[in-house]
């Protein structure tokens, strides 16, 4: 699929990768299929195919949210209620890109506000 540069330049590595899904997603998605233990980094950077310069950011990122937990260098999935508003929200996000399409981020920037509410296009 073809991108322009603004697109380019302003997206993650994770926005970019060709199957949609991101690197926190093939964590996750490895982590809750393993709920009953725990891995080092990479363990889970070899399950995932995440590149080893983002797993770190990647588990730090998701402990921060509550997704994940570690102790010494294993990491395992966090408390079931933070998983479970993370996959809901993640397939909420999924049902609704299948049914209206993926955003456009230029049309998104027509309508979007910064923090005073003042248009940012």
């Amino acid at each position: 699929m073809l991108i322009d540069i603004e697109t380019f330049e302003s997206s993650s590595e994770d926005q970019l990768q060709g199957s949609g899904e991101t690197n926190a997603d093939r964590v996750m998605r490895f982590l809750a299929a393993h709920p009953d233990k725990a891995f080092t980094q990479s363990e889970i950077r070899d399950a995932t195919d995440v590149k080893a310069g983002s797993i770190s950011v990647v588990l730090s990122r998701h402990e921060d949210r509550g997704l994940v937990r570690h102790k010494g260098t294993y990491w395992t999935l966090g408390e079931a209620d933070e998983v479970a508003a993370y996959a809901s929200l993640v397939e909420s996000t999924r049902a609704a890109n299948d049914r209206f399409g993926d955003e456009e981020l230029d049309e998104w920037l027509k309508h979007a506000v910064d923090e005073d509410g003042e248009a940012t296009d």
